[in-house]
Formats: C-alpha cells, structure tokens, sequence
C-alpha cells in the first residue's frame, strides 16, 4: 500500500494573531511536525495545502503573511508539493489529484476539522483512495465543534488516532 499524508491549510491565519485563530491549533503544529517526520521514516508521501483567498483582505487574503503555511510544518516537509486551493474541498479546482498518483490510501490532517477537512475527506475525487482522518491532528474554532465533526465523519470513513498509524 502506498500512502500520502495530506495536511491541510496550517496557515498562520488560524493562529494566534491571525484572523481567525483556533481551539488547541498550538497544540496540533508540534504533533502535525511529529507525523509528518514519521510519515517520512515510513515511506509515505507528504502534500502540503494552503488556501488562499482571491480577496486582498480577510482571511487567507492572497499574498498576506496569514496566508503563509506554517514555518515548522513546511521545515518537516522538505520540498513535499504544496497544492494551492481556494475552495474547502483541497480537490476542486486543484492538482491534488495528479500529486497523488500512484497513491492507495490518504491520511488527512489539518484545519479546520468540520470545514476543509471534512470536505476533502469526503469529496468525490477522494473516493478511489482508502480515507482516514487523523483526529489528533485535526483542529477546529472550538473542542466541541471538532468533536461533533469527526463523530459525523466516523459514519462515512475511518478516524483515527496518529499512534494507530505509526506504532
């Protein structure tokens, strides 16, 4: 089986000081970089996400330092593609799919859990692809609206833990 480890929108913009700042995003980074190195060790592939906006202000605005991905996770990246959206389903519109190929099975982390997450993980051109969603590494604008997503996502495809992945 050859996976991918697709981390969606770490972005300034959902951290502190940022336009829209989430529920425990700076406890998810540090654990997001932990994965991504032990996706690496295990053969996986890395694909980094960044939406940006067409607006020139808000949220994600193009060129903004919010719009940026975030310096640790594309540090642990090393030179993983980054694929630019600007919809919350990291498929449409994009290369996600053509960064995949070869891929069986995708394991999705990021922002927001009920928002980008949620509709990439259950978008039409995720489903050739064995999806799991990373719970621990998923982050939302509050615990309870994280928890109510990956509950409605439990009924459609596999959540899962990160030491579930790699032991």
């Amino acid at each position: 089986m050859h996976r991918a480890l697709v981390v969606i929108d770490v972005q300034n913009d959902y951290f502190p000081g940022g336009v829209l700042p989430l529920h425990a995003a700076e406890d998810t980074e540090p654990a997001i970089v932990e994965a991504i190195h032990k996706a690496r060790q295990a053969g996986d592939r890395i694909v980094l996400i960044r939406h940006v906006s067409p607006l020139a202000t808000g949220l994600f605005a193009a060129n903004s330092p919010g719009s940026e991905i975030r310096p640790a996770i594309l540090t642990a990246a090393g030179n993983a593609p980054v694929v630019i959206k600007q919809f919350a389903d990291a498929f449409q519109e994009t290369d996600l799919a053509a960064q995949l190929n070869g891929i069986d099975a995708l394991l999705l982390c990021g922002m927001m859990t009920q928002n980008c997450v949620v509709f990439t993980a259950m978008s039409t051109d995720a489903q050739p692809f064995g999806v799991t969603v990373l719970e621990d590494l998923c982050a939302a604008p509050t615990e309870v609206v994280h928890r109510i997503a990956l509950n409605a996502l439990r009924s459609k495809l596999a959540v899962s833990k990160t030491e579930d992945i790699w032991a």
